[in-house]
């Protein structure tokens, strides 16, 4: 047979549905099962393999109908007879995959008609249906659409994608252990070569525990965030880093999101928890410390962390200036050795600069998701192939943390989220303006040197090694 001239492999083609999908399938299997009856043998072994698969394509094809049953296309016309003045007014109808696309306009608040509408499609259709009110634009003209599928193809979406498995916890928990290790790591490369286990209770506890206090505080505001809105989390993944400890963490949202406030507040509950948490830490080692000079404890580290960079350079203006011909930003620091920082105080600000990385507007980071719920999807996308490009500019111009992590932001956390259920009620001129306020910290804190984590290929980040 030849699928391109087949009605129904057209009809898939220009509107593909799994209905489409099965009845394609259903097809495939017929024929092949009319060419196996067409090639008869009497060659025993050859009858035998056959049968073997006759037997196959059979059951496939039972398997096939009793899929056809559950993921059946749902009737428009019936659908289109619950849209009214009290609900939302449908001027126009058309068939997208198994349901449809509504246009018209909303005549009640979107809380009040979500629940009532989707009560009355479910019972016109006989099964469950899950609804998304957006808006379209033609020809300059926005209208506002409502958008109806059946909820078990949903489920079966969030299924193919779904992390809380097994094998799921199993990573997250084999990603906790190593990143673990990773940070340990990174905060023993501070200690001097005939450092005690004194020393690294006093250097490098602090710096552990901080930046794994940063972490917790931030998963547990996320993890609340969520609940309130009714948003299902996948387990959550460390990224383990050689060159700061961990590069972040990393879910997947294994439900629909009610609403663009819900894409907003959920991403924005771990950066602010992890910026405050992070200014918290630094604030309280300094005010411990007495002074700036990093305490009795401090560890030394190289100038350029702080060179270059809006934020970090604000902290020299803030402790006073220095006249060292050293060409350091912070005062007290010693030749040779390093600028001395309270570990725990390090810990913060380290914990900025990881909490920046997983701000910028690329893919599903939080970044990206912030810059979906406020400038919309189509935006969000050119923003985020936009900031891919940067970090590969940057990587190839010499920033292995740069390749490292547009690569990981790229192809792990490329794409985009499935849209909220409500993507027509606005953000609030509060939440702009939160969201402008968290990208201009990011924008501070990573530019130009990215928080002073840049290194060669070849070496360490700037903040760490010989002076």
């Amino acid at each position: 047979m030849d699928w391109k001239v087949d009605e129904e492999f057209k009809n898939f083609m220009g509107n593909p549905s799994i209905e489409a999908a099965i009845k394609l399938e259903k097809k495939r299997a017929d024929r092949k099962l009319k060419q196996l009856d067409r090639e008869r043998s009497d060659n025993p072994l050859i009858g035998f393999f056959n049968n073997l698969v006759r037997d196959n394509l059979s059951r496939e094809r039972e398997r096939l109908e009793k899929a056809e049953e559950t993921f059946k296309a749902l009737d428009l016309n019936k659908l289109k007879s619950c849209f009214g003045f009290d609900t939302f007014f449908a001027t126009d109808v058309r068939r997208f995959g198994d349901g449809g696309i509504f246009v018209g306009n909303l005549r009640k608040p979107i809380e009040e008609v979500i629940p009532k509408l989707e009560k009355k499609l479910s019972e016109a259709a006989g099964r469950e249906v899950v609804l998304w009110f957006m808006e379209e634009k033609t020809d300059d003209i926005t209208k506002q659409a409502c958008v109806v599928q059946p909820k078990v193809e949903m489920d079966l979406q969030f299924e193919s994608t779904k992390l809380s498995t097994p094998w799921g916890y199993l990573s997250a928990v084999a990603l906790c252990v190593t990143t673990f290790g990773t940070c340990a790591l990174t905060s023993g490369f501070f200690l001097k070569p005939d450092a005690t286990i004194d020393d690294y209770l006093n250097n490098v506890a602090p710096l552990f525990g901080g930046f794994l206090t940063i972490l917790a505080v931030s998963e547990i505001a996320t993890r609340v965030t969520a609940a309130r809105y009714g948003v299902k989390l996948s387990p959550s993944f460390l990224v383990p880093s050689t060159w700061t400890g961990c590069l972040g963490v990393m879910n997947n949202y294994e439900s629909l999101l009610p609403n663009k406030k819900a894409l907003f507040d959920i991403p924005v509950a771990r950066t602010a928890s992890a910026y405050l948490t992070s200014l918290v830490l630094t604030v309280a080692a300094f005010i411990a410390d007495g002074s700036f000079n990093g305490g009795d404890n401090a560890l030394y580290i190289r100038p350029q962390f702080f060179y270059n960079n809006p934020l970090l350079s604000f902290i020299q203006y803030v402790v006073g200036p220095y006249t060292d011909d050293l060409g350091n930003v912070l005062p007290y620091a010693v030749e040779g050795v390093g600028v001395p920082v309270d570990p725990l105080a390090f810990a913060g600000l380290l914990g900025m600069v990881v909490t920046s990385l997983n701000l910028l507007p690329c893919g599903r980071l939080e970044g990206g998701r912030i810059a979906q719920a406020m400038l919309g999807r189509n935006t969000a996308t050119l923003l985020s192939f936009a900031t891919s490009l940067l970090l590969g500019i940057g990587g190839l111009s010499g920033s292995v943390l740069c390749l490292a992590w547009g690569l990981f932001a790229t192809f792990f956390r490329g794409g985009e989220e499935i849209p909220a259920k409500d993507e027509i009620t606005p953000l609030g001129d509060d939440r702009l303006a939160w969201g402008c306020v968290l990208f201009l910290i990011c924008f501070l804190t990573l530019f130009p040197n990215v928080g002073g984590t840049s290194s060669s290929y070849f070496g360490g980040p700037f903040f760490r090694g010989d002076l």
